[in-house]
């Protein structure tokens, strides 16, 4: 799915429940719908004032909020409260996290879904949703002392 088309859904998903869009909705609707990074939404914020500086913190919480609602974001919580956001692809999928600068990249691992099976027929669960993080030190922080 490419950045525009991200977008147009998450329009028509608030669209299709009467909120309204207004420029600085949109403009939080754009942030998510291009960042790879995984944004906090102090970052979220923060890439909003540049195109509109009046805009609140409080706005911003309400968007990713009021996204997450309606299944357009995927909140990733953390123990520390540094809550991540990803509105690109806001599912379920695998993560890997580094420890040190707090990159989150997304892995393609195509036998996740065989694992989410296997855990229900193992288990007897009905799986409604999942989480798998990898937790340790990118190439980047791997060079640094």
């Amino acid at each position: 799915m490419t950045d525009t088309r991200r977008l147009e859904r998450m329009l028509l998903r608030l669209q299709e429940r009467n909120f309204r869009v207004t420029p600085q909705r949109l403009e939080v609707l754009c942030v998510l719908s291009q960042s790879r990074g995984h944004p906090s939404v102090e970052q979220i914020h923060a890439q909003v004032r540049d195109k509109f500086p009046t805009t609140s913190l409080a706005t911003t919480y309400k968007t990713v909020a009021l996204l997450k609602e309606i299944d357009e974001v995927l909140e990733l919580g953390f123990g520390d409260g540094s809550n991540r956001y990803d509105g690109f692809k806001p599912f379920p999928h695998p993560h890997v996290i580094c420890t040190r600068c707090h990159k989150i990249l997304d892995p393609d691992l195509s036998m996740l879904q065989d694992m989410a099976e296997e855990a229900a027929r193992e288990t007897g669960f009905r799986i409604l949703t999942h989480r798998l993080d990898f937790f340790g030190l990118c190439p980047d922080c791997q060079e640094k002392p």
